[in-house]
Order: structure tokens, then C-alpha cells, then sequence
């Protein structure tokens, strides 16, 4: 193996611990209450707009976000960094859009709409996974390496209810937790898997969370701008164990309000777009020691379909490396010095349902995936069939769903 390949060895190494969420470290299997080996993988992410020379709306940064509690350790929701697996959500920012809408076209309102006791229940599926994995012959393999991928899977069902609207159509609306199911892994091996439907889990700390209920002043284009009386659902779920702090993750601040937030819609002045027309957000990933992505979501209306209770629009979306806030990025991007080692593909996607006549998200999807790979030039040099190669890959993936 050359000496280039092992210094990069010798990085990957000490990235198993920090990037590969637990695939430098052992796991141990426990149980849904062990205190040990549970953490909470979730995507660290921030969002923002594209940038407009032209038609740019500006929207403020979310100062009202009520998720914190009172000096009370106990119900502190926030998860402290385990071994096995590092998390960390950053705060979503200020929003703006650009908008390309072509005035010739038939155009449709893409906004959200609210009525007051209106009930609508949701399901949101969200899952992070980061993994580590060696390719080529057995014999190439470092004795050190320990590979494996480390992933949580959470689907939330719950209920929104309306309960006031303003002159400017903002609506505050109740949610409540009615089912939930979370399953996590680190390096392959399932350290906890929950079911509230199943009768065996009963006894969980995360069965705490079913019946729960808080409230969110949220946007007609899908912001959230407030959460308001979360302590007493923070306060259920008071407790040390890994568990306690799962259920506690889920309600803190930042992960209520991305769980909520339909980023699809655009934020802009303008609402009404035709067949075709685009508008486009910014959004940012931090992987780790891999550096950090800033991604532009391109957004299209495809058009406009009847169905059996009323107009649909469908938009997809597809996104690309953006440069727009490299400068922000610049400090962030120069820890990532291993990805030089590799080489990057990645595909970054979306489609939204948007029905019309009812102001409500029937379907939106968002799915990343991006891999990196290293392979050692001297085996390649060699012309080795099986040339050794290091790669890892990152999973980001949300959708909401309308089931009622």
C-alpha cells in the first residue's frame, strides 16, 4: 500500500470517530432504556433563499421560538453528544425566493390556507444515515478499520387543528402526537427500536410523547414562525436515560420546526405561477470532517391536475451545488480538508402535492444522497482488479404526507 494511502489511512481513522457517527467505535446492543449506546443521528442543516439582483423577499429570522425551559436540569431537551454517535441540528435561517414566473401562463396560488377548527392529520418520515464501508481484497483492509453505517428512521403521525387565523392568514395551529415509531443503528447493529402501537413498549419513555400536544404559528407559505407552550410535553418526557432523551430530541426547538416547515412553497411576494415557471432556495448540510454543502433547490410547477376533491398542483424539484454564500461557508468548508481525498457524487431531489382548493400539502418529498470515494492510486497503478478503496455515503430524507 503507498504512503499516501496510509496517511490517508491514518486521517480515516480519526474520522471513524468524528464523521462515521460510531463506526470507529463498538457498539453494544441494549435496550430501549440503557444509557450507554443510544444517540440521536439527525442531519445537522441550515436553510436559506437564493439570493435575487431583482425580485427578492426577504423574510426575518425566526426570533419567537419557544423551546426553552426554565432552569430546570430535568427537563433539559437538549442531547448531550454520546460516543457512538454525534448529532447536531443547527437553526434554520431567514428565507428568501427567487421567483422567474412568466406572466403569459394560466397561474395558480401556491400557498397554504387556514380555517379556523379544521383537524388534518399528517404522518412525517424522517431518516439521517452516515456509514463507513471498505472496498477491494480482505488482505488491503486495515486491521484498525471497523466500518458500518449508523442511522435513525422516525415516523410521527400526528394531528393539526387550527385554532386561530389572522388578517394576514397566519394560523396557529394545536399538534398532537398521536403515533410514533423510531428505530436507530449504530454500525449496523439495532440499539433501539420503538413502536407505540406494539404492546411490548409500552413502558418506554417514548410512550410518553403519544397524546402530547403543542402549538405553532406557521405561515400561508409554510414557515414556522413561533412554537408556543412546549414545556409541558418537554416536562413528560423528563428523565437521564437515552430513551428520555430521544423523546426529548424530538421536541426541542430546531427539530420541531423543521418536522413542521414546508420548504416547497415559495416565500417571495409573488404566489401565482404557471405551468413551468421556477423558484429556488438555498440550503446547507454539514457533514462533519467531509466540510459542509450549500445546495440551490430549484423548484418547477408542472402543472395542475383534477382530482376527486379538487385541484392538485405538482411541482418536483431538483437541486445543485451552490456557490451563493461560499464566503459564509468558507470556515466551515476548510475543516472538511479530507473530502480533497475523495471523489463526490451526489443527487439531491424533491416533488411537492399541493391541493389547492383546500390550502394543504397532500405529499412533499426531499432526498439526498451523497457518496464519497477513495481508492489507493498504487493498486490502481498495479491494475488490480479489486483496486482498495475507502467510501462513505450520507442519507438525508423527509416527507410528509397527508392521511386523513
Amino acid at each position: 500500500m503507498s504512503d499516501k494511502m496510509r496517511l490517508f489511512i491514518t486521517w480515516i481513522v480519526l474520522l471513524l470517530v468524528i464523521f462515521g457517527p460510531g463506526c470507529g467505535r463498538s457498539a453494544k446492543k441494549t435496550s430501549m432504556t440503557d444509557e450507554k449506546s443510544v444517540e440521536i443521528v439527525d442531519s445537522s442543516e441550515k436553510t436559506q433563499a437564493a439570493p435575487d439582483k431583482t425580485t427578492v423577499t426577504k423574510v426575518e429570522p425566526e426570533k419567537a421560538v419557544e423551546t426553552a425551559v426554565k432552569p430546570d436540569k430535568a427537563v433539559d431537551t437538549k442531547v448531550e453528544p454520546e460516543k457512538t454517535v454525534e448529532t447536531k441540528v443547527e437553526p434554520e435561517k431567514a428565507v428568501e425566493t427567487k421567483v422567474e414566473p412568466e406572466k403569459d401562463k394560466a397561474a395558480v396560488t401556491l400557498v397554504l390556507k387556514f380555517t379556523p377548527d379544521d383537524l388534518t392529520t399528517y404522518r412525517v418520515t424522517s431518516e439521517a444515515e452516515k456509514s463507513v464501508l471498505w472496498e477491494g481484497p480482505p488482505p488491503s483492509k486495515p486491521s484498525a478499520f471497523k466500518g458500518g453505517s449508523t442511522s435513525n428512521k422516525i415516523e410521527m403521525t400526528f394531528a393539526q387543528r387550527i385554532k386561530s387565523v389572522d388578517d394576514k392568514g397566519i394560523g396557529v395551529a394545536e399538534i398532537t402526537i398521536k403515533q410514533l415509531k423510531y428505530l436507530a443503528k449504530v454500525r449496523d447493529s439495532v440499539v433501539l427500536d420503538f413502536d407505540s402501537s406494539r404492546q411490548a413498549d409500552q413502558d418506554s419513555p417514548l410512550t410518553k410523547l403519544i397524546g402530547q400536544s403543542y402549538s405553532i404559528e406557521i405561515t400561508p407559505s409554510g414557515q414556522v414562525s413561533k412554537i408556543i407552550g412546549i414545556t409541558e410535553a418537554q416536562a413528560a418526557v423528563n428523565g437521564s436515560s437515552q430513551a428520555h432523551k430521544a423523546a426529548q430530541s424530538l421536541l426541542a426547538g430546531d427539530v420541531v420546526k423543521q418536522r413542521h416547515t414546508i420548504p416547497a412553497l415559495p416565500t417571495g411576494e409573488t404566489k401565482q405561477y404557471g405551468k413551468g415557471d421556477k423558484w429556488s432556495s438555498l440550503k446547507t448540510f454539514d457533514f462533519g470532517m467531509m466540510g459542509s454543502r450549500s445546495y440551490e433547490r430549484v423548484y418547477e410547477l408542472e402543472g395542475v391536475q383534477d382530482s376527486d376533491k379538487g385541484k392538485v398542483a405538482f411541482a418536483t424539484m431538483k437541486a445543485v451545488p451552490s456557490s451563493e454564500n461560499a464566503a459564509e461557508l468558507y470556515k466551515e468548508q476548510s475543516t472538511g480538508f479530507l473530502s480533497k481525498l475523495f471523489d463526490n457524487t451526489e443527487e439531491y431531489t424533491g416533488r411537492l402535492k399541493l391541493d389547492l382548493s383546500a390550502g394543504k400539502v397532500n405529499e412533499y418529498t426531499e432526498d439526498l444522497k451523497s457518496q464519497w470515494l477513495a481508492v489507493d492510486p498504487e493498486s490502481v497503478q498495479k491494475d488490480e482488479k479489486e483496486p482498495a478503496a475507502l467510501k462513505m455515503a450520507a442519507i438525508r430524507f423527509y416527507h410528509i404526507e397527508r392521511v386523513d
